[in-house]
């Protein structure tokens, strides 16, 4: 069946079956035993640390297609947590909730998950681009003077970040990653982020699509250290389309930032309730999640 934006939208699951691990912002997770998870992907949105009242039709498909495309990319350099996507692989108990689940959801290995989020950045823009104008650094890195707004640093650069359960997740200098992970393990990782991000942003980029930042979270597991959680998409991603692409201003994206930018517009002041989005907001939300996913995979979205 192809995925088109008639497609039922999935705010919550139920499963009333299944032991709920954790809800977050747009996943679930659920625990099948000691040893496996099930994620699923559902097509909620937030913005400035709110949960929407409006879904964004087929945005967990995409989230999760995008992410087993980069796991198999990725497969030489690190090993994942992924188990299988294919609904008709999955536990006996799963199969009454097949249509719920095709597209949207992946079994998974549970992983011992590291508490630092490794987030890579390769052009200066969001908040890096404000700390830089305040002080020439980002996340206590020096750099060149100089620089204008989304241009490409001239190397990437990593900068950590511990996980928030709620609000912002707050950037910390490598050091500070030293002592939370020890040096051995946060070097590994650092260069292990940015080995990968320079791959896929090689690739993006000769698919129209420029990666200016994204983050990966990682884990521990019976294989050694395991890519984990969603990758490379945009909504843990900065996408820039390359041929609109213009250094010493803010870029068009196909994250959520058409969203945010609709909510700045109808000055929202960012306190509950959270509001619905306009039908055609929503519908041109998703129409960059689609085009993102054909940029990247070659192929329309069909689950």
């Amino acid at each position: 069946m192809t995925s088109n934006l008639l497609d039922p939208v999935i705010l919550q699951t139920d499963f009333p079956d299944l032991q709920l691990l954790t809800s977050g912002k747009v996943r679930d997770v659920y625990q099948l035993d000691s040893d496996r998870l099930l994620f699923v992907a559902t097509d909620r949105i937030s913005a400035f640390d709110y949960v929407l009242a409006t879904g964004i039709p087929n945005k967990g498909r995409v989230l999760t297609q995008i992410s087993l495309f980069w796991f198999d990319f990725l497969s030489d350099i690190v090993p994942n947590h992924l188990v299988t996507a294919d609904v008709e692989r999955y536990p006996e108990a799963l199969r009454k909730y097949d249509d719920q689940l095709r597209g949207r959801s992946m079994i998974v290995q549970r992983a011992q998950m590291f508490p630092v989020e490794c987030v890579v950045r390769g052009y200066i823009s969001g908040s890096a681009w404000k700390e830089y104008k305040a002080s020439g650094k980002v996340c206590g890195i020096e750099l060149p003077a100089g620089l204008r707004e989304s241009e490409a640093f001239p190397e990437p650069i990593f900068t950590p970040a511990t996980k928030a359960t709620t609000g912002h997740d707050e950037n910390i200098p490598f050091s500070r990653m030293c002592e939370i992970l020890g040096t051995e393990t946060a070097s590994h990782l650092r260069d292990l982020t940015l080995r990968i991000y320079k791959k896929a942003a090689a690739y993006a980029r000769q698919r129209g699509i420029i990666i200016a930042d994204t983050k990966f979270e990682f884990g521990r597991t019976a294989h050694g250290i395991t890519l984990a959680d969603e990758v490379l998409t945009p909504d843990s991603s900065r996408f820039w389309p390359a041929d609109k692409y213009e250094a010493g201003r803010s870029q068009e994206s196909y994250d959520k930032q058409y969203v945010r930018d609709y909510l700045e517009q109808i000055r929202w002041n960012k306190h509950p309730p959270a509001p619905a989005l306009p039908a055609e907001v929503a519908a041109r939300t998703s129409e960059k999640y689609l085009d993102a996913y054909f940029r990247i995979t070659g192929r329309r979205l069909d689950v």
